[in-house]
């Protein structure tokens, strides 16, 4: 019986591209014997599961080009080019006849389909093996192939060589906060030690001489949010922009999803907004006025006794101190008393500047590569979507490399 599922001819596609199933072009690698807990995470190898997080092994399965797609859970698929491992609800499987990298970006341009698809079952959805193997891909000649996977590999290598410089940002950044904010930074711009400066003790420890603790409310007026009537609140725009908890938050400022037209707590244009109910310790920074539910806090610095970002950098560095406090009950939330008589070190207010001046260049550097990867992964989508359907073919590209080669 004819499958109708199936053209009958590569309707849709460019000139010399061809319909295939998957189970036509690829070899299954046998199933590991391997379950996840076998992980020793100290082997040479990569081991591969259905989790996020590529574990290692010291035995490996497979050699060469291959794929490792999760059986369980969510619809996932890893390549990887060398010896490697993977775990019992892990489905791998070897090219046949193709680009291993160019099938490897036709199922992750489909993913959101294969997991709709293929993945079924009560409690733990599972791979549906058989009905995926029979997945139709739209598949161009061999060469032109290669060069869509060269061409969407050199994107992935440029996301992540931003990763990697946004993470070493961040690494600097937070031993800069540990340093910065618990030891200060002279007038010549070093770094105090207790080799060099004199230091004292204090209820956070040993802190520079110069230096201060305080409350937190001493240094400025804490606004606890309080939830309007529902019926108020619009998503069409109207009134003052309404932050319920931390979910709205951005990187640093927030993203309202709805709007009130008579606010009843209001957090003014750069206070520092706090998330005092599960989970506790979320920051953000409001850019404009906001209304703000139960479901969080505005500190109003006074800027005549400490600087804005640096309340928020400390505030960012002794998070798990406000996590612990918020522990003692059974709900996890802090109050205005907690907050209000919660310890932080203060330096004079110019030495504030010049702290809140370094890290704010470093969330700076972050933001800008931060906006590059989102910009990369941007790209990759576009030509995903081109270059993977035919939309846009490579022909000339091949052509070009023929001429210079012949």
């Amino acid at each position: 019986m004819a499958d109708d599922r199936r053209p009958k001819e590569p309707q849709g596609l460019p000139e010399g591209w061809k319909w295939v199933r998957l189970g036509e072009v690829v070899i299954e690698n046998p199933k590991s014997p391997f379950k996840v807990e076998d992980a020793d995470n100290f082997g040479e190898f990569p081991f591969f599961t259905s989790g996020d997080n590529i574990l290692r092994h010291s035995c490996y399965l497979v050699d060469g080009e291959n794929l490792f797609i999760a059986t369980g859970g969510k619809a996932k698929v890893n390549y990887y080019h060398g010896k490697a491992s993977y775990s019992t609800d892990t489905y791998s499987i070897k090219a046949k006849g193709l680009s291993t990298k160019y099938l490897f970006y036709t199922l992750i341009e489909d993913i959101e389909k294969i997991d709709y698809n293929f993945f079924s079952g009560s409690g733990l959805k599972h791979l549906q093996k058989d009905d995926f193997k029979n997945i139709l891909l739209p598949l161009p000649p061999l060469p032109e192939q290669r060069k869509i996977a060269q061409i969407l590999e050199t994107v992935d290598n440029a996301i992540e060589k931003t990763e990697k410089i946004i993470e070493k940002y961040k690494r600097i950044k937070q031993g800069l906060m540990q340093d910065l904010l618990t030891k200060g930074i002279d007038e010549k711009g070093n770094i105090r030690s207790e080799k060099t400066h004199k230091f004292k003790d204090s209820p956070l420890g040993r802190i520079p001489e110069e230096w201060e603790v305080v409350r937190l409310g001493e240094v400025g007026e804490i606004i606890m949010g309080q939830s309007p009537a529902s019926a108020l609140v619009n998503q069409e725009g109207n009134g003052i922009p309404f932050l319920q908890g931390s979910a709205e938050f951005g990187a640093k400022y927030p993203l309202p999803k709805n709007w009130i037209v008579k606010p009843l707590k209001l957090a003014p244009k750069n206070s520092i907004l706090i998330s005092i109910r599960a989970p506790v310790g979320d920051l953000n920074i409001a850019d404009n006025v906001y209304c703000i539910g139960r479901g969080l806090a505005a500190i109003k610095v006074n800027n005549s006794k400490a600087n804005n970002f640096f309340i928020w950098f400390v505030l960012h560095l002794f998070s798990d101190r406000l996590v612990k406090i918020s522990q003692g009950s059974t709900f996890e939330a802090i109050g205005h008393n907690e907050l209000n008589n919660f310890l932080i070190p203060l330096p004079p207010l110019s030495e504030q500047k010049r702290i809140a001046e370094i890290l704010s260049q470093i969330d700076q550097a972050i933001e800008k590569e931060e906006k590059y990867k989102q910009k990369l992964e941007r790209l990759k989508k576009g030509l995903m979507e081109d270059l993977l359907t035919g939309k846009v073919r490579v022909n000339k590209l091949l052509e070009g490399e023929n001429h210079e080669t012949a």
